[in-house]
């Protein structure tokens, strides 16, 4: 029987394969992960508010966000255990304390260590709800993994598109402390509620599909590290985010520099400011393109649409770099980095998925994650490059050279390394070597 034709008899009595309780679980996900999103991504609208109201150098204030992004990603291999042993709802529930708690502590902060605290509680946070919510929708949805977990990692994406405006009204209106402290407890209470919906499938809930490339045994993390494909992952990973961590981190900044942030933007039915409209478009399109690039590899392959996004992110920093000085053109070409940018994370968490298994996939997955950490050290180095320079155009057009060496790498090598890898993961194990080793497993 093709595992793509599992029927609810062959599953079992109670093991009925339900399409609406894993869309549940999906759906549960993208609120966790929507709830979670700000504390990333709306940190560039208070980077200006706490230079002005502290006289700190921006490349000190900047570190925080560095921080926060270290300690969500490298974290996440540990993440990965805690998340097999106690399962979603805990870790979810934790990860929702940690957020709330992270803008309460920049409320009262006066210090850049206080800032420095909050942002390593929050990379806390967001790490276990971001890597659980992620490994969820894997393990849910092994025949439409890219979907899933675009959707899933979307919701991190554009979660914060909703609620851009009402922070930079309640900045200019109360000021940043109150909205840290606000919004801390709003996103913290509810990704708290939601994660007592969440659980993982169990045996026969879920059905596999033969449609794409994907090994057919669970790998370790060991036996994982062991392979060529892991490292050419974490290479690839490593130079796309790089590029979008400096645009998310530094967009407010660009802005300013490139003369762009105060220009009104009259789109007849509203004027808004260009740098909180790019902010609310850029979050839309992140958005946006991790289901959609996600949706797209499950038809054509991850390799394919890996080459077309990078090459997409690469051209489109170099023109930001290029025209970024008109607004319309800063507007438009952000939006376009950003969609380009976003489908990382669906794409290398999917063909995680495909290629090692997911019985270990919180684990594996979570160090593969750590690329973004790798990607948030450049952050701060991009205002000493500016510095030096005296333009963003040196450090943009160096990130699209990063772009652009992995869309090579996922043109002439990743396909190849691809098809090795699970050609040899697919050739099983003798039967009685199994046994064998159930046997030694059982008798220890």
């Amino acid at each position: 029987m093709s595992t793509s034709k599992i029927t609810a008899a062959a599953i079992g009595p109670g093991k009925d394969f339900s399409e609406s309780r894993r869309w549940l679980q999906l759906a549960v996900g993208v609120i966790c992960m929507v709830a979670t999103a700000n504390i990333q991504y709306a940190w560039t609208l208070f980077v200006p508010e706490i230079q002005e109201t502290f006289g700190w150098e921006r490349a000190s204030i900047q570190i925080a966000f560095t921080i926060f992004v270290l300690v969500q990603t490298w974290l996440a291999p540990i993440e990965g255990y805690f998340i097999d042993k106690f399962g979603p709802r805990v870790m979810v529930a934790f990860g929702a304390i940690m957020i709330g708690s992270a803008w309460v502590i920049n409320s009262g902060a006066t210090t850049l260590p206080g800032f420095y605290l909050g942002a390593a509680v929050g990379g806390i946070g967001v790490g276990c709800i971001y890597a659980t919510c992620i490994n969820n929708a894997l393990k849910w949805f092994p025949d439409r993994r890219g979907l899933a977990v675009g959707l899933t990692a979307g919701g991190y994406g554009a979660g914060s598109a909703a609620t851009i405006l009402p922070i930079a009204a309640m900045i200019d209106s109360a000021g940043f402390q109150e909205t840290f402290f606000f919004f801390g407890l709003l996103q913290g209470g509810l990704a708290f509620l939601a994660a007592w919906f969440l659980r993982g499938p169990q045996a026969g809930e879920v059905k596999a599909s033969n449609k794409l490339n994907q090994s057919r045994r669970d790998y370790t993390l060991k036996e994982a590290l062991n392979t060529k494909l892991f490292w050419l992952m974490i290479l690839m990973f490593t130079c796309v985010v790089t590029g979008g961590m400096m645009a998310v981190a530094q967009l407010g900044v660009i802005a300013v520099d490139l003369g762009v942030k105060e220009f009104e933007v009259n789109l007849y039915f509203f004027t808004m400011a260009a740098l909180p409209l790019a902010l609310m478009l850029d979050r839309v399109m992140n958005g946006i393109s991790r289901p959609l690039f996600g949706y797209v590899s499950d038809h054509i392959g991850r390799e394919k649409t890996m080459v077309i996004a990078f090459t997409l992110e690469g051209f489109g920093i170099v023109a930001l770099g290029y025209f970024g000085h008109n607004p319309w053109a800063f507007l438009i070409l952000s939006g376009v980095v950003f969609l380009a940018w976003g489908e990382v994370y669906s794409l290398f968490s999917a063909l995680a998925g495909d290629a090692f298994g997911t019985k270990h996939i919180g684990k594996i997955y979570g160090v593969l994650y750590t690329a973004k950490g790798i990607g948030a050290l450049f952050v701060p180095l991009g205002n000493i490059l500016m510095e030096a320079t005296g333009t963003w155009s040196t450090v943009l057009y160096t990130v699209a050279g990063m772009d652009l060496f992995a869309a090579f790498l996922a043109l002439a090598v990743l396909p190849k390394v691809l098809s090795a890898h699970v050609a040899k993961s697919t050739v099983a194990p003798p039967p009685d070597a199994m046994e064998q080793k159930g046997a030694a497993s059982a008798h220890a």
